[in-house]
């Protein structure tokens, strides 16, 4: 997977921006400290070398930094978050990345925090207009306050808010399709949670379990949550693109 990402490194995108680390961190909301601590750790792929042998980040590592900083919060222990990204694809892009944090921000309950404009506009990496507010107020990325320049924002949404910004399409098809996504991701998270429920916890708790079947539970509900974000990333990625297969195939062709 390393090498994946850095082959993709050594030939950017013109209109990708690189980012020193310093610019890279404020971007992010975070330290620089933290960059280099998951950089340490192997959670972080490393910067391409730019002139003067200065490390340069991009979209790649900024959609894998919000991942990780999300599944942190989920409780996550460092190993874990290491193993839930290795099973990643070498070749996974950053809206690919985006899509796992959103879906892994939906097991969690509505977070968020007051940010000063210009806050949101360094977190952005972009100037935003009235407009672009409103279509991020629109998506339940932000809300507005009693201040005009402070907005309460959902950290966890903002960097795939921001990409729909320039999606060529009405906002009314994007809240639809926020509609519909959220509605099926309900229906999945509630028949997992029965199941869980059924076959799992209530044998659990009828067998008086001891110190070491307890941990052995704690570590089993630690890895079944990434699990099943892939999975359901996954499956959402291969219907999708066997729809796009059949309607480019033409009429009769799912009948065949």
């Amino acid at each position: 997977m390393t090498q994946s990402r850095a082959a993709r490194q050594e030939a950017p995108a013109a209109d990708e921006p690189r980012l020193t680390v310093d610019e890279f961190a404020a971007r992010a909301g975070t330290t620089v400290r933290t960059v280099r601590f998951y950089s340490a750790k192997g959670l972080l792929p490393p910067p391409e070398l730019g002139s003067r042998r200065v490390g340069l980040y991009g979209p790649d590592h900024l959609a894998r930094l919000a991942l990780i900083e999300e599944l942190q919060h989920q409780g996550l222990t460092l190993a874990a978050i290491g193993r839930y990204l290795d099973q990643l694809p070498g070749d996974i892009t950053p809206q690919d990345l985006a899509l796992h944090r959103a879906l892994v921000a939906t097991w969690m309950p509505d977070t968020a925090e007051e940010v000063p404009r210009a806050r949101l506009e360094q977190r952005a990496g972009r100037e935003l207009s009235a407009h672009d507010l409103d279509r991020l107020a629109a998506m339940g990325v932000l809300h507005p306050t009693a201040d005009p320049d402070v907005l309460l924002v959902n950290p966890a949404m903002l960097h795939l808010g921001v990409r729909l910004l320039d999606v060529p399409i009405p906002l009314e098809t994007v809240l639809a399709t926020r509609e519909i996504v959220l509605k099926h991701a309900r229906a999945v998270a509630h028949e997992l949670h029965r199941l869980f429920q059924r076959e799992v916890w209530q044998p659990y708790v009828a067998g008086e379990p001891d110190r070491e079947e307890r941990a052995r539970m704690r570590g089993l509900t630690e890895d079944l949550q990434p699990m099943v974000v892939q999975a359901l990333v996954t499956a959402f990625q291969r219907s999708l693109a066997e729809e796009l297969r059949v309607t480019a195939a033409g009429p009769g062709t799912a009948e065949k």
